[in-house]
């Protein structure tokens, strides 16, 4: 383990410290996450700094945001000094409602999964109840009441930040 005051960090240490594969490191690095510099004996060289992108990335891409969005994010925040709160606080600010969204597609998608989900296939017993005739197909395809971006106006539907 490297100590606390450590400016650098190999990239078996920063692997170690943060609980991510050396070889995803090198991945992240190659797609703008992170970034590192090369010793004169050409060794990767990352600044302790890395460790809060790194965290920052795993997080993201454990509540499914992908990795382009990540990276949009990222390109927001200063390489050469440590982000600060409010630098985070903006980078926050970009997913709040996206976020938000997700949260409540997940809560309906748990909520009802086992009800009708308004896709108009009228194959399970409660959909002669919950969507008579199809009904729900009269406002377009698709999981009519689990999909919260259908409750959006159409011109912003498939706008959204999680999109590659």
């Amino acid at each position: 383990m490297p100590e606390w005051n450590v400016r650098e960090l190999t990239p078996g240490q920063l692997s170690e410290r943060s609980g991510v594969a050396v070889s995803a490191l090198h991945f992240y690095e190659k797609q703008g996450l992170i970034s590192s510099r090369r010793t004169s004996g050409n060794q990767r060289r990352f600044h302790r700094e890395m460790l809060r992108r790194v965290a920052f990335i795993r997080i993201s891409q454990k509540v499914g945001i992908p990795l382009a969005s990540i990276r949009r994010a990222l390109s927001e925040l200063p390489d050469e000094r440590t982000p600060t709160r409010a630098d985070w606080a903006q980078l926050s600010t970009l997913w709040h409602r996206e976020l938000d969204s997700r949260i409540e597609q997940l809560t309906r998608l748990r909520d009802n999964l086992t009800g009708c989900i308004g896709c108009g296939c009228l194959s399970l017993a409660s959909c002669a109840l919950a969507n008579p005739h199809d009904e729900l197909s009269q406002s377009g395809p698709g999981a009519r009441t689990l999909d919260v971006d259908l409750d959006e106006p159409s011109d912003r539907r498939g706008t959204n930040n999680f999109e590659n």
